[in-house]
């Protein structure tokens, strides 16, 4: 008999993917099936296994795709079939998150499971709005109530008159349909009406928006602006320190959203760094990595890798690809014998680095063709035994160049690119609805892949506001083929380059 599983009731987090705990980063690192709400950060289900089977249980205010009692015999249902099910929640599980009632089903069932705690929006959204929500100055207590409940009901659970009293921050959540009522409420109850208020809308991610007002004034401002859920409420004095204190939404990126459109193993550096100036980035990753048609070729190169004198890589994922390869075939790096390396930059380089092979040969400016001048400065050509290690379908002026000042050279793949249709996160869909202020494109592959998937000069015709960003010479050549020329090509030629780039 299969034992039974277990079910993990996990906070996500407000929003930002980095808030997530590492606890809950390594449940959903062995998921057998992850159950996530509306609010969850899709990014974060690539935390999970591939072959974990994700279910959609969100739930938007009169919108349930799961009725709640369904969904809590589904994690029962699962959990005794042997399967590692990870309850993925918004914020914290226990925060008018229905975690509890969850958890009491499991209880009940007699399954095993475990709570993980979230950072909840309640005070993540004020603070990367600038807003404390204590002080010493302004107060030394809050209180956190939901705004689902309707203030003018006769059997209201909330104390109005109590709460108007009191002198602490008032923090609500899900309140921004009702935020009208609920003004009107604690200034009958006595609450001045120039009392400050803001409001946080997606907060701590690349979506957030803030605005502000007083008691008397809020409803209005919120309809104005046409500001809708998901927002968190902030009423008191501590909103006035949200001048000096918004330190997240005076980012050099805050509330541009750009598109990385590398692999999905690649994306983490370039997003992370857009990420960390405000951007709201969305990854639609145009290709993936895949095995070369042909590699009995490459298996052939394996054999004798100690007749050649270079080995040449354009590119980190060729690195990779080969030494995957290689470790498969070979226990010991000296199995490479004497060889010297050259690399088409300094992204390639580092990966060679992270093995600890130095790199003899890389070009000033970071282009294949410069490579075979780079290596000539090093060595002389004549009979050189060469084995270029690259993409299934790359550019022939390189091993022609090698070739033409007396090279043997090999061209081999060690991996070829197909295109990525999958839209886990959704972030397809974003782009196509709402657009972009930035595409960044990080090779040529790239650029073609996601000109097959979204057709980029009609994406371009239909936001004229969205700019391109180049990282070099051959990716610009790709957007050249399709008559468009890039807003911006990065000098150098790198990840960092680009963003610099983007940013100035």
């Amino acid at each position: 008999m299969k034992p039974q599983g277990t079910v993990y009731l996990v906070g996500a987090g407000p929003g930002d993917a980095g808030l997530l705990t590492r606890r809950g980063a390594e449940l959903l690192a062995r998921a057998d099936v992850v159950v996530y709400d509306a609010l969850v950060n899709a990014d974060l289900l690539r935390l999970a296994p591939k072959s974990a089977e994700f279910i959609y249980g969100g739930k938007r205010a009169a919108a349930h795709a799961i009725p709640q009692d369904e969904l809590n015999q589904l994690l029962v249902t699962r959990a005794k079939s042997g399967q590692t099910v990870v309850r993925l929640k918004g914020g914290d599980p226990y925060i008018f998150g229905r975690g509890g009632e969850e958890a009491e089903e499991l209880a009940a069932a007699k399954v095993s499971f475990e709570v993980v705690p979230g950072v909840s929006s309640f005070y993540a959204g004020p603070n990367y709005a600038g807003i404390p929500v204590t002080h010493r100055d302004h107060c030394s207590s809050f209180t956190v109530l939901t705004g689902h409940e309707d203030p003018t009901k006769d059997e209201s659970s909330i104390d109005w008159a109590q709460l108007a009293k009191g002198s602490g921050t008032k923090v609500v959540l899900m309140g921004v349909e009702r935020i009208r009522r609920i003004a009107e409420q604690l200034i009958a109850h006595g609450m001045a009406g120039n009392t400050p208020v803001a409001l946080v809308r997606w907060g701590t991610t690349g979506r957030q928006q803030s605005i502000e007002g007083t008691l008397a004034n809020i409803a209005d401002v919120v309809e104005k602006a046409k500001f809708t859920a998901p927002a968190v409420t902030i009423i008191g004095g501590v909103v006035k320190l949200r001048g000096k204190l918004n330190w997240f939404e005076n980012r050099p990126l805050f509330g541009q959203r750009v598109v990385v459109t590398r692999t999905r193993e690649q994306a983490s550096d370039l997003a992370h760094q857009l990420a960390e100036l405000g951007a709201d980035v969305l990854e639609i990753p145009t290709i993936k990595i895949a095995a070369p048609s042909k590699r009995e070729v490459l298996a052939e190169a394996m054999g004798g890798l100690g007749t050649y004198q270079w080995l040449v890589f354009t590119s980190p994922n060729g690195v990779t690809s080969f030494f995957d390869y290689y470790f498969k075939a070979f226990d010991d790096i000296r199995g490479l014998g004497c060889v010297r390396f050259a690399a088409v930059g300094p992204a390639t380089a580092s990966k060679l680095k992270e093995l600890h092979l130095s790199v003899d040969a890389m070009p000033d400016k970071y282009v294949a063709k410069d490579i075979a001048k780079a290596i000539a400065e090093k060595d002389d050509l004549e009979n050189l035994r060469v084995l270029l290690l690259r993409a299934e379908v790359a550019n022939p002026e390189l091993p022609k160049l090698l070739e033409d000042a007396g090279a043997i050279v090999d061209d081999v793949a060690v991996y070829q690119t197909v295109p990525e249709t999958d839209d886990v996160t959704g972030a397809a869909a974003r782009l196509t609805d709402d657009g972009a202020d930035w595409l960044t494109f990080a090779s040529s592959s790239a650029v073609e892949n996601f000109h097959a998937r979204f057709n980029l000069p009609g994406l371009l015709k239909k936001f004229p506001a969205l700019k391109t960003a180049s990282i070099g010479p051959e990716t610009t050549k790709a957007l050249t083929a399709l008559g468009l020329k890039p807003t911006v090509e990065a000098k150098p030629h790198t990840i960092d380059g680009l963003v610099k780039a983007i940013v100035f």
